[in-house]
């Protein structure tokens, strides 16, 4: 039984149930008793604390009705999970008590920018090529490999990048890592951590936390209706730019080839680098496609970062990026030494799945589901919300950025979308510095939420929203 030790005063104001409530709170929040964690059986609680089983009832139930624990049928009483993008103070208690009713009820339909859709996973199939990858390879998986990553799989994904996202380059070029951020560590001591990198504002916050932890110097450049703003980029000493053109992040603008030239023009005249960041890119609604900026690359200026967490799974946790020659090189020289982040297992049960044409089928059913989800929401939210609402950067990609005109600010939409069971998610979080006003700006993804869901998500958010 894990120990749930309070001090309850039988003179305090506050009925001991309410008391004990509040202590186990405390603990949730801080971290001591955590997310998905059984809690004590009401008779052991009873036993073990000297209290009546009306208080230790009492207490589970005020703590299941603010969210906080969840009963199990059969199972009992566990701890919720809270999502870490929304931040509360943990060390102000007092402060989230009177919050308390903002996060009384469990979200219900979560439009969660990080989730896809996994019930079209095809699970049986992948099941098949990863039992092939341990009987066929005779163990020889189970130990350490090529430290840019499996052969086989790296000349599928570069087969694929060619064909797909216009991008030139061969297995020997690519490196296969844990994630972008584990990527993102590599490059930066391969470029050097002297250098000046520049990046998005608002942008993708992980990979601004993973340099600025590393030591990097980094600059914000706010963006304009193209992206990134070149103009304001040229006023600083960056020649290290990391950008999302083909989804910005999280505003979801797609980058003009006028701009993409002129960025390529602007390293080549630096002598530095563009990280290319094609978090998404597989997803578009509308307009054509438009070249990679490593496709678009002649002087080898750009180093093109891709993941299958989108497409495939998160927590396959398979990116990549694709090193210029420059690069490369210095990686053969000095950094082979660094082994190899991800599961061969998986890798090898990806190759499978690529090279016997799993993969593109797999992309197009998810293409065309995801369609169809985008086009849901924009109906939805035509009918619901109609002109109350503004949507930002709805072209491509797995998210939207909604600006309401209701003058609340960004925690009140978030706190009462929450009161109605829907979980939305804040803006401010990808900007670096002072921001001044955002006005009334929350995410929404719709990747792991199915259509039905979409349309109750988005009518409820209107009765929270009062629109």
């Amino acid at each position: 039984m894990i120990e749930i030790t309070p001090v309850l005063d039988n003179k305090n104001g506050k009925p001991l149930y309410i008391q004990l409530a509040n202590y186990i709170k405390q603990e949730i929040l801080s971290g001591r008793i955590k997310p998905k964690e059984k809690l004590p059986s009401k008779r052991n609680l009873s036993n073990y604390l000297g209290l009546s089983l009306n208080t230790i009832q009492s207490a589970y139930e005020q703590l299941c009705a603010e969210g906080y624990i969840e009963s199990k049928p059969r199972k009992g009483l566990f701890v919720t999970t809270f999502d870490n993008d929304i931040i509360f103070n943990q060390r102000d208690f007092e402060k989230l008590e009177s919050k308390s009713k903002q996060v009384q009820v469990n979200a219900k339909i979560d439009f969660n920018s990080g989730k896809v859709d996994l019930e079209h996973f095809p699970y049986a199939i992948w099941r098949k090529l990863t039992i092939q990858s341990l009987y066929e390879d005779q163990g020889e998986l189970f130990y350490n490999g090529n430290p840019q990553g499996e052969l086989l799989l790296r000349e599928q994904i570069a087969a694929y990048l060619f064909a797909s996202r216009g991008v030139r380059c061969s297995a020997e070029q690519i490196i296969i890592g844990a994630g972008t951020q584990v990527l993102i560590g590599l490059l930066c001591m391969l470029i050097g951590k002297e250098h000046i990198y520049a990046l998005e504002n608002p942008g993708f916050h992980r990979t601004r936390m993973t340099l600025q932890d590393l030591g990097v110097h980094t600059v914000s450049i706010p963006l304009d209706e193209d992206g990134i703003n070149i103009n304001q980029l040229k006023n600083t000493n960056a020649n290290v730019v990391y950008v999302t053109p083909s989804h910005q992040f999280p505003y979801g603008m797609i980058m003009p080839i006028s701009r993409r030239m002129d960025l390529l023009k602007w390293a080549e005249e630096k002598n530095g680098y563009i990280i290319e960041d094609d978090y998404d890119g597989e997803y578009r609604y509308k307009g054509k496609p438009i070249p990679s900026l490593q496709g678009l690359d002649t002087k080898e200026n750009v180093v093109y970062l891709g993941t299958f967490s989108k497409s495939l799974i998160p927590s396959i946790r398979i990116s990549y990026m694709v090193l210029p020659s420059s690069l490369m090189k210095k990686y053969q020289e000095h950094f082979t030494i660094y082994k190899q982040t991800v599961s061969r297992l998986h890798q090898d049960t990806l190759y499978r799945f690529m090279e016997n044409g799993l993969w593109q089928s797999h992309l197009n059913k998810m293409r065309t589901l995801y369609r169809k989800k985008h086009s849901t929401l924009m109906l939805a939210v035509k009918n619901y919300l109609g002109e109350k609402v503004n949507i930002i950067g709805e072209k491509s990609g797995l998210h939207i950025v909604l600006e309401v005109k209701n003058s609340m600010e960004e925690d009140e939409l978030i706190n009462t979308a929450m009161n109605v069971g829907v979980k939305v998610y804040p803006l401010s979080i990808y900007y670096n510095g002072t921001i001044g006003s955002l006005g009334c700006r929350i995410l929404l993804g719709f990747g792991g939420v199915s259509e039905t869901e979409i349309n109750t998500g988005i009518r409820l958010l209107k009765e929270a929203w009062k629109l």
